[in-house]
């Protein structure tokens, strides 16, 4: 497993953009998949965006495609979500995750094996 620590989140009005990181640690990030996800109060979470291992590959939720961008360093142990056009839908705590799947990209929670803390991301209308 890896240990995941998200920065990055805050107020900003509905309109704005926020960049997300997710600082990872371990010598072998290259081989996991990374996901974002989302949690509303009182809601489930919500798969945001993934990326391959080796960054290839991304997928978006269809409420976020057009408006976020998913990417990674993997020189840096770290990967990023940009979101821009925020919407207060928007609004959650905010998680990146790593599974051990390589160049595999799913949209499933339960396929992934570490997560961070969160961060908070509100946007006001």
């Amino acid at each position: 497993q890896v240990q995941l620590v998200e920065s990055g989140g805050g107020l900003v009005q509905a309109g704005g953009s926020l960049r997300l990181s997710c600082a990872a640690s371990g010598r072998t990030f290259s081989s996991y998949g990374m996901g974002w996800f989302r949690q509303a109060p009182g809601k489930e979470r919500e798969f945001v965006a993934a990326i391959t291992g080796s960054g290839a590959r991304t997928y978006y939720a269809d409420s976020v495609k057009g408006r976020f961008t998913i990417s990674r360093e993997n020189a840096k142990n770290t990967v990023y979500l940009q979101m821009n056009s925020l919407k207060p839908e928007d609004t959650a705590v905010y998680h990146c995750a790593a599974a051990r799947l390589g160049e595999v990209v799913t949209t499933n929670v339960g396929r992934y094996d570490s997560w961070g803390q969160g961060t908070q991301v509100t946007v006001s209308s």
